[in-house]
């Protein structure tokens, strides 16, 4: 279909079509009114405003901790498409699938002259004041930078509370790595990263199969004679005391860093207001069999080297950001080092503490008593970065191993989730968002990895190159993240410009340890070779 027929066919549902410069956001499309084919009842047999405000949910304690000030957080998914978008068939698509969903189709009520607390309430959702399509250039001179500057500049805008808090943006602009642009723009109080992710997956299908819902890798197990009986009971005790012991030690330092333990100030250390600020967002796409390969010849998760690989690339940076670009090398084992020394850098690793992470029919997960429950079931890990240029690029995956088998013997993140939970029923939202304020203010970055789907996915008929989400609205100046599709492993980084002006190179830095790693890899394998 025609972009210039899709227009003119919209144009009369979405008054006004949004112009777009390069560099900001003019106007946003605010929809035609109340009716026309964008409008969808979602509220079953109600009919008036006045039943549906009877249907009002209480706000979970985790989404009001997330309307809070100090952490008003939302999430961006930028969506790669290999073909040119349908506005029709994407509309038809939401329509019948993604609106229906009880956090979609409900918007945030806030009596306080009540005395009632924030609720969702069901509302009917028109389409048109959710979807925005703007008006493009095909001939732009830099698409690329074009989808960045739009992105930045939706992180300036706070999302609309008279209706439900999510929108979709259709960008028929080719970048280089794909031939259309899906944003997907949604407050964190919505849903964690897994619930979002189910939901984002239950509107694709395979695309080998239109009717199959994609599904997640599965970890292999691993046929190992079994122990003794004695040698089982042992081991139990021990990593029982290990566990506790870790518990304590992992629980105190969080409590210090709450209280007083900063980060050493470096140049990717945020600012009072961070938060506040816009972010720029830039991904790279690797290869997630270059991934598995290091995972498997290293023995292994995708975790560990996901991390080997940051910290990896996070020193490489910062070694040119303390050096100067006129000294910095471009071999790690060439380079000065100009880092100081014990620098204390720290990520906040969000955890999901359901106790299943597979793609499930959504009735059943806002069914009560389901294992898998929407919302946000999640924790926190304080994860230390070992920050040093190191001649073994393996060695920053040794080092990462060692520290994810320690929070793996830990219960941190269900001990911060249930602690959380805790203070936000006792004390309020206030306080407990002005605790975790502190102690995500008091590190440097965030840091997370979602397992995508395993095969190539299709978006209402659209097969998707790529999946870039990311989070913004929290204090901290550098968010990374990793998400996985099919054979591809996408790197997010985002960040607060005023405090880190140049993303790109940080990117290129995380992919050339790829590389590197991959290298070392190679090299070991021809060395035992050799030694044969």
């Amino acid at each position: 279909m025609a972009w210039g027929r899709v227009l003119r066919r919209r144009s009369k549902a979405l008054k006004p079509i949004i112009t777009v410069s390069s560099s900001t956001i003019m106007e946003r499309g605010t929809g035609g009114g109340s009716g026309g084919a964008g409008e969808a009842t979602a509220a079953g047999d109600v009919e008036t405003e006045e039943a549906l405000q009877e249907l009002g949910e209480p706000l979970s304690p985790g989404a009001r901790l997330f309307h809070a000030p100090l952490m008003n957080c939302c999430i961006i998914a930028i969506i790669g498409s290999k073909t040119k978008i349908d506005v029709d068939s994407i509309m038809d698509g939401l329509k019948n699938s993604l609106i229906k969903h009880p956090r979609f189709c409900s918007k945030l009520v806030i009596d306080s002259k009540k005395g009632k607390k924030p609720s969702w309430v069901r509302t009917r959702v028109n389409l048109d004041n959710h979807i925005t399509i703007p008006d493009l250039d095909p001939g732009m001179d830099s698409p690329d930078q074009f989808v960045e500057d739009y992105v930045s500049d939706l992180t300036k805008i706070p999302m609309d509370i008279s209706k439900p808090l999510w929108e979709v943006h259709l960008l028929n602009v080719k970048t280089s790595d794909a031939e259309a642009i899906i944003i997907l723009k949604m407050h964190h109080s919505l849903g964690d990263g897994i619930s979002l992710i189910s939901l984002l997956l239950a509107c694709t299908r395979k695309a080998s199969d239109p009717e199959a819902v994609p599904s997640l890798p599965v970890a292999k197990k691993t046929s190992l004679r079994k122990p003794s009986r004695f040698c089982r009971y042992m081991i139990t005790i021990w990593l029982m005391l290990n566990m506790m012991w870790n518990t304590l030690i992992h629980s105190i330092l969080f409590l210090a860093t709450m209280l007083f333990l900063k980060d050493t100030d470096t140049p990717i250390k945020g600012a009072p207001g961070t938060e506040q600020n816009p972010r720029r967002i830039v991904h790279r796409i690797v290869s997630l069999d270059d991934i598995k390969m290091v995972k498997n010849e290293m023995n292994m998760t995708i975790n560990d080297v996901i991390l080997g690989i940051t910290q990896a690339g996070l020193s490489r940076y910062l070694n040119k950001m303390y050096g100067g670009d006129d000294k910095a090398e471009t071999m790690v084992i060439e380079e000065r080092d100009y880092l100081p020394k014990n620098i204390r850098l720290r990520a906040t690793l969000i955890v999901n503490v359901r106790p299943s992470t597979e793609i499930k029919d959504l009735a059943d997960m806002m069914e009560k008593g389901s294992d898998c429950r929407w919302g946000n079931a999640i924790g926190y890990i304080l994860l230390p970065f070992h920050i040093a240029l190191l001649n073994d690029p393996l060695d920053y995956l040794h080092r990462s191993k060692a520290v994810i088998d320690r929070k793996k013997l830990s219960l941190e993140a269900k001990l911060t989730h249930y602690s959380g939970k805790l203070v936000l029923k006792t004390l309020g939202p206030e306080v407990a968002a002005a605790c975790a304020y502190k102690t995500v203010a008091n590190t440097t970055m965030s840091f997370s990895n979602v397992v995508g789907p395993a095969e190539e996915i299709s978006f209402y008929g659209h097969q998707l190159a790529y999946i870039a989400p990311t989070v913004y609205g929290h204090p901290q100046a550098l968010t990374i993240h990793f998400q996985s599709h099919a054979d591809k492993m996408t790197i997010v980084v985002a960040v607060d410009e005023s405090i880190i002006p140049d993303p790109r190179r940080l990117c290129d830095d995380l992919v050339e340890s790829v590389g590197l790693i991959k290298a070392a890899i190679i090299q070991r394998r021809l060395r035992s070779k050799d030694d044969r």
